[in-house]
């Protein structure tokens, strides 16, 4: 059996399921291959995942009838601190305070869990007759020529396209069969992720302490929660990991201090090996890459979601205009397009998370001293600050118009 589409996308996770709504919407017709099962719709229980959404991609979902439908259950980020610390001693007396005052556009983000976002994508994806989601089979074979690409399933369906889109991760079979390799390296580092309940509202505030090990993020939930994203050393990571929940909370406690009063866990504990891993080329004839299958950086800035939900919206308006104007959208003249878009803003993210993961990562004392001064510089210059909360809300840089809340 054989199925034609226009375009073809490998992986059903967040960014490639906003991608095929995106493309849907605009005209195109799409089918999604993935080889989990279909998520349920509707999961009633906090399984502590969540995610950090700038402004600019709130707006991405606002313009493709998403964000309606999670918006209720969405906690702003109000303000963001930024400081240096150690272990059992606090933030350290300078720091950075970015508040949405500042802002002319509103919150500079959102966090919303991932029990109310996916299953909003998926309904989407149900109600949009342009779109074919093929769950729990994989492609075992991908053959891309001058006219088309073609994929086999592992229950023997063809699939042809004009196009086909890998976002099926970090370690992307797509990429792998089409032989495009990658610059990575690994940070030795683990990332904990957990959600705590606490005493205290947080005030939709979102903390980022900068300890030895690496950065402690403390991001604002609904009622009276918060978010932990918590780098270790992986060895240290690995130990934590192994630790009862009784004695995880009790390593994370001296971290997270009592700013909130009394913490205790809530959902799941979750361990992802951190790494830097950008593709040569996110580009081949007939082969887009987005998400994490084209770029993984370091959570130090909470960027990662967001900087493939960029991919998401200038991929989206590159194919939607070349077929506007009647051009091949599977053709490298216009995807080259879309990878001159998206290189230097996934390689200057990548660079910029990886030297402050490095230069605050250590407790040498006179690199302590170095990035207090540096902190209380940046907080005494407000045109400075009003630029670094623009770059953390997404709203620098040359945007899709989709993450402008616009209508392609």
């Amino acid at each position: 059996m054989t199925k034609m589409t226009d375009i073809l996308i490998i992986g059903s996770g967040l960014n490639g399921a906003t991608l095929a709504i995106a493309l849907a919407r605009a005209g195109h017709g799409v089918t999604i291959i993935d080889q989990a099962k279909q998520h349920k719709e509707h999961i009633t229980t906090f399984d502590g995942r969540s995610y950090a959404l700038a402004l600019a991609s709130q707006r991405l979902l606002e313009a493709i009838d998403v964000w309606g439908k999670v918006a209720n259950y969405a906690q702003p980020i109000l303000e963001i601190k930024v400081s240096d610390g150690c272990i059992a001693e606090g933030p350290a007396p300078f720091w950075i305070h970015f508040d949405k005052d500042e802002l002319d556009e509103g919150p500079m983000g959102y966090m919303i869990e991932d029990r109310h976002l996916r299953p909003a994508l998926l309904k989407a994806i149900s109600q949009e007759n342009k779109i074919l989601l093929i769950n729990e089979h994989s492609v075992i074979s991908q053959e891309i020529s001058t006219s088309g690409v073609k994929i086999i399933l592992d229950n023997d369906v063809e699939v042809e396209g004009r196009i086909l889109v890998g976002s099926d991760g970090g370690e992307s079979d797509t990429a792998k069969r089409a032989g495009i390799t990658y610059t990575k390296w690994n940070y030795h580092q683990e990332s904990l992720v957990c959600a705590v309940r606490h005493e205290l509202p947080h005030n939709g505030i979102a903390h980022q302490l900068f300890l030895p090990a690496g950065p402690l993020a403390i991001l604002p939930l609904e009622n009276h929660r918060s978010s932990i994203v918590w780098s270790e050393d992986s060895m240290k990571a690995q130990q934590i990991n192994a630790m009862t929940d009784e004695e995880y909370m009790a390593e994370l406690g001296p971290r997270f201090g009592h700013f909130l009063g009394d913490i205790i866990l809530e959902g799941k504990r979750y361990s992802y090996p951190l790494r830097l891993s950008l593709a040569q080329n996110i580009i081949d004839h007939r082969l887009a890459l987005i998400g994490d299958a084209a770029h993984t950086i370091h959570p130090i800035a909470g960027q990662g979601l967001n900087a493939g939900l960029r991919d998401v919206g200038a991929l989206t308006e590159v194919l939607t205009k070349a077929a506007r104007r009647g051009e091949d959208i599977g053709s490298i003249t216009v995807l080259k397009r879309y990878q001159q878009w998206r290189r230097f803003d996934t390689v200057t993210l990548a660079l910029a998370t990886d030297s402050f993961n490095r230069i605050f990562s250590n407790d040498i004392p006179i690199f302590r001293a170095v990035r207090n001064v540096g902190m209380g510089i940046v907080n005494s210059f407000p045109d400075l600050k009003r630029k670094l909360i623009r770059e953390a809300a997404g709203l620098s840089g040359d945007l899709p118009q989709l993450l402008k809340g616009k209508q392609i």
